[in-house]
């Protein structure tokens, strides 16, 4: 049995309260927004490049303790480290002892990308033994088809690989995005290529790849990339992407395709101004305020 406790605090308290009860002894911290689920909720979407973004003016702290902790004398402390004049309103709630593994495994059910891909979790069975199934299980790399950015991609892929295609995927993170390709019929051997400037997604890209039986050329981003492909997929940030406009656009065959997300709808024309000596983008599918725009190299 452990304790959940919540407290209330603004934008100015709510880190500096963080960080006081985790030296008090919590087991974890997180920071959430306290008008989630309303029309007041704010979005938050950091980019390397920005400020960062404030934290929300309603935010609720929410801290893990032991079960026997004295939560009275550790809210009261904490208050007085974070320089707060009095203790904030806070609530407990106790959690149970679950079965973590099963718990968390059932928040990843398949995915349906489209009849013909589907993204499915090791532990369930394909739902369509005949689709193309991609096994793929949440990790420390980014991409698993749940998010709206990285099923834009896959969608497009669907559409855009033909067999045969050499492509590269700047970005892998888990590799979803260059694994659906080369299990699409891009190829041979050699030609789909994935690149991150992480190491753990390369290890986890070459994992992925192994459990669904593709071969991958996996690269780190300070590595000279000396070919062109005949397809280049990005799903990074707006920012990353109009700074690697110049590289994306040298590993782009002329008549090449190209498919990039992580770009917000009202980003769309920055990006597109920043490819536009190399391509003109347009808007290909758009899905819960996200885009994935695409052109083909001049």
């Amino acid at each position: 049995m452990w304790l959940s406790v919540s407290f209330a605090a603004d934008s100015a308290q709510a880190e500096l309260l963080a960080d006081a009860l985790m030296s008090l002894g919590a087991l974890s911290v997180s920071l959430e927004d306290a008008d989630a689920g309303t029309e007041q909720e704010t979005p938050q979407f950091g980019e390397p490049g920005c400020e960062p973004a404030p934290l929300w003016a309603h935010s609720r702290v929410i801290a893990l303790f032991e079960a026997d902790a004295n939560i009275a004398a550790i809210a009261a402390t904490a208050a007085v480290e974070a320089g707060l004049v009095t203790t904030p309103d806070y609530e407990i709630s106790e959690i149970a002892e679950q079965n973590w593994v099963q718990l968390t495994q059932a928040q990843f059910e398949p995915i349906r990308i489209n009849d013909r891909l589907w993204i499915v979790p090791s532990w369930h069975t394909a739902p369509n033994p005949g689709a193309v199934n991609l096994v793929l299980d949440p990790g420390m790399a980014f991409g698993t088809g749940s998010h709206p950015t990285t099923r834009l991609c896959l969608e497009w892929l669907c559409e855009h690989v033909q067999p045969g295609d050499s492509l590269i995927d700047y970005g892998c993170g888990s590799g979803i995005l260059a694994i659906a390709a080369a299990k699409l019929g891009a190829g041979p051997v050699g030609d789909v290529v994935g690149v991150d400037i992480d190491d753990n997604a390369l290890r986890a890209a070459a994992d992925n790849a192994a459990r669904n039986e593709v071969a991958l050329v996996l690269m780190h981003s300070n590595q000279v990339i000396d070919r062109q492909f005949d397809i280049v997929v990005a799903n990074i940030l707006t920012n990353p992407l109009c700074v690697m406009a110049p590289l994306l656009a040298t590993l782009a065959k002329p008549g090449a395709r190209i498919g990039l997300s992580g770009i917000l709808a009202t980003q769309t024309a920055q990006v597109q101004a920043a490819y536009r000596p190399a391509f003109e983008l347009q808007v290909a599918a758009e899905r819960e305020g996200w885009v994935l725009l695409e052109g083909t190299r001049r």
